[in-house]
C-alpha cells in the first residue's frame, strides 16, 4: 500500500454536521494498519526536531496519539472546554459554522518545550491559532503545524500565517 491508497479511504459525507458542509470519514483509514501507518509516517516528519506532540480534539487526537507512540515522543492533549480536571488555559476561536473553545492543563507543557500541533483538518484556521496561542503562552516553541487536510478556499493557513509568519504549516492532501 502506497500513501495515495491510504488516503483513498477516506470517505465523504456532504451535509455533516450542517448543510453545505462536506466532512471528511477518516475512520475507513483508522480502521486500516496499514493505511494508519502510512499517514502517521507521513505526519511526522523529523522526530529529532521536537520533544512533545499536541493533539486537538478530536480527530487531531487520535493522530497526535498515534504518532507520539511511533516517535516516543510524550502526547499534550488539548481539549474541548470542561474536559480536563486540573486548572487549564483557555482559548476561544470561531469555526466555519460556529465558534468554540480549547483548553490545556497549565502544567501541560513546559517552557521550551519543542511541539507540533497536529489536527486533522484546517479550514479557516481558528482552531489552530487557539491551539497556537495556548502553546505560546505556557511557553512552547512550536516547530511545525501539522494537519492531514487543509481546505485552501477558506484560506486557514494564510490566517495562521499573518499571525505566525514564523511557523511552519505543512499539509499532508490540499483541497
Amino acid at each position: 500500500m502506497q500513501l495515495d491508497d491510504a488516503l483513498s479511504l477516506i470517505r465523504e459525507i456532504p451535509d455533516f454536521p450542517l448543510p453545505g458542509i462536506l466532512f471528511k470519514d477518516i475512520t475507513p483509514l483508522l480502521g486500516d494498519a496499514q493505511a494508519l501507518s502510512l499517514v502517521t509516517n507521513s505526519l511526522i516528519g523529523d522526530p529529532s526536531a521536537f520533544t512533545h506532540i499536541v493533539g486537538i480534539e478530536a480527530r487531531g487526537f487520535i493522530l497526535a496519539s498515534a504518532m507520539a507512540a511511533r516517535a516516543e515522543k510524550g502526547f499534550i492533549p488539548l481539549r474541548k472546554p470542561g474536559k480536563l480536571p486540573h486548572a487549564t488555559i483557555s482559548k476561544s476561536y470561531g469555526l466555519e459554522y460556529g465558534s468554540d473553545a480549547l483548553e490545556a492543563h497549565i502544567d501541560s507543557i513546559a517552557p521550551g518545550c519543542k511541539i507540533i500541533i497536529v489536527d486533522d483538518v484546517l479550514a479557516t484556521g481558528g482552531t489552530l491559532i487557539a491551539a497556537i496561542e495556548i502553546a505560546h503562552d505556557l511557553g512552547a516553541e512550536i516547530v511545525e503545524v501539522v494537519v492531514l487536510f487543509e481546505i485552501n478556499a477558506l484560506q486557514g493557513r494564510q490566517r495562521i500565517l499573518e499571525k505566525y509568519p514564523n511557523i511552519s504549516v505543512r499539509a499532508v492532501v490540499t483541497d
